[in-house]
C-alpha cells in the first residue's frame, strides 16, 4: 500500500508517503495562499508527481470541508477563491486514484486517534492553538461534522460579551483571547520586541511577562471548562506549537479541575502527541478507509 497524503495549511503543505505503518519521504513546501484556490491546485498536484505512482491520495486542508463530496464548503480570505473547490474531483481526474479530503483540525484529530495521544479513546476533543483556535469533535471514534461541516468552531465560543462589535467577526469569542495571536497581542502590548511564542518564554522570568502569560492560560481555562461542562468527554488534547511548554500544560490542568464542577472530573487534558504529522497521518488514514470500500 502506498499513499499519498498531504496537509494543506495557510503557510505551508506537509506532503509525505503512508505504506500502512509509518510515514516517509516527508517534505514541506511553501502554500503561496494568496495565490488563490486555483495556483494551489496546481501546487498540489505539481507535489504529488513528485512521489511517482500511489493507490490512493489523502488531503487534510485548512477550511470547512464537504468530507461527503471532498470539496471546501467555505474558507476565508487566506486561501482567496477556495470556497466551493472541487478537491476530490480535481485529483481523481489527474491521478485516477480514490481520494479522500477533510478538515485539517479534524484529520489531525484522526490521527491521533489511530496514531497518537488519543489511540483508545472513542469520545475526546482536539482543539489547536495558533492563529486562531481550532477544534475537532470525535463521538464513538468518529469525526462530528456539523450540519454545515462546521462543527467544533470552538474558536467562536463567546467568553467575553462585554466586546462583541458588530462590524467584527469573531469579536468577544474564544481564539480572540485563547489564541497564540492574542497572547501575542498581550505581551507586546507590555515589551513590543516580543513578538513570538520563543520570545515570550525566553522571557518568562520577567515578573510583568509571567503575568500575561498567566492571564492567557486563564482565558484557554475558561473555553475548557465550558466545552467539559457540555460534552463530559473522557480526554482532551491541546495541540500547537506553545503548548509544548510545561508550564503552560500544568497550568491548564490545574485551573481547570478547580473551575469545573465536581460531577465533571475527570477529564484526562493531554498535549498532542504527533506533532505536524497528525494531519498527514489522519489523512492517509482516511484514503486507506477509502481505498478498501
Amino acid at each position: 500500500m502506498r499513499i499519498a497524503a498531504l496537509d494543506i495549511g495557510g503557510t505551508s503543505i506537509k506532503s509525505g508517503i503512508w505504506d500502512g505503518c509509518q510515514a516517509s519521504e516527508l517534505k514541506e513546501w511553501d502554500t503561496n495562499a494568496s495565490r488563490g484556490g486555483e495556483y494551489l491546485m496546481e501546487r498540489v498536484k505539481e507535489i504529488l508527481h513528485t512521489y511517482g505512482a500511489f493507490d490512493a491520495i489523502g488531503i487534510s486542508t485548512a477550511g470547512q470541508v464537504d468530507s461527503e463530496k471532498g470539496k471546501i464548503h467555505y474558507a476565508n480570505d487566506n486561501i482567496p477563491n477556495y470556497t466551493g473547490m472541487e478537491i476530490r474531483a480535481v485529483l481523481e481526474k489527474e491521478f485516477r486514484v480514490p481520494v479522500a479530503v477533510e478538515n485539517d483540525v479534524n484529520a489531525a484529530a484522526l490521527g491521533e486517534l489511530y496514531f497518537g495521544a488519543a489511540k483508545g479513546s472513542k469520545n475526546f476533543l482536539c482543539l489547536t492553538y495558533g492563529t486562531g483556535v481550532g477544534g475537532a469533535i470525535v463521538l464513538n471514534g468518529s469525526i462530528y461534522t456539523g450540519n454545515t461541516f462546521s462543527g467544533a468552531s470552538f474558536g467562536g465560543i463567546v467568553v467575553h460579551p462585554e466586546s462583541i462589535r458588530k462590524d467584527e467577526e469573531f469579536s468577544g469569542c474564544y481564539e480572540k483571547y485563547a489564541s497564540t495571536t492574542a497572547l501575542v497581542k498581550r505581551v507586546k502590548a507590555v515589551d513590543a520586541s516580543l513578538d513570538n511564542g520563543r520570545k515570550i518564554f525566553e522571557a518568562f522570568e520577567r515578573p510583568e511577562i509571567r503575568a500575561e502569560i498567566d492571564g492567557w492560560i486563564d482565558e484557554i481555562v475558561y473555553g475548557l471548562i465550558t466545552l467539559i461542562h457540555i460534552f463530559n468527554p473522557s480526554d482532551i488534547l491541546l495541540g500547537g506549537g506553545i503548548l509544548a511548554q510545561k508550564y503552560i500544560i500544568e497550568e491548564v490542568r490545574r485551573r481547570v479541575d478547580v473551575g469545573i464542577s465536581e460531577g465533571f472530573r475527570g477529564t484526562r487534558i493531554r498535549q498532542t502527541g504527533l506533532g505536524n504529522q497528525a494531519g498527514l497521518l489522519g489523512a492517509a488514514w482516511l484514503a486507506r478507509e477509502l481505498l478498501e470500500k
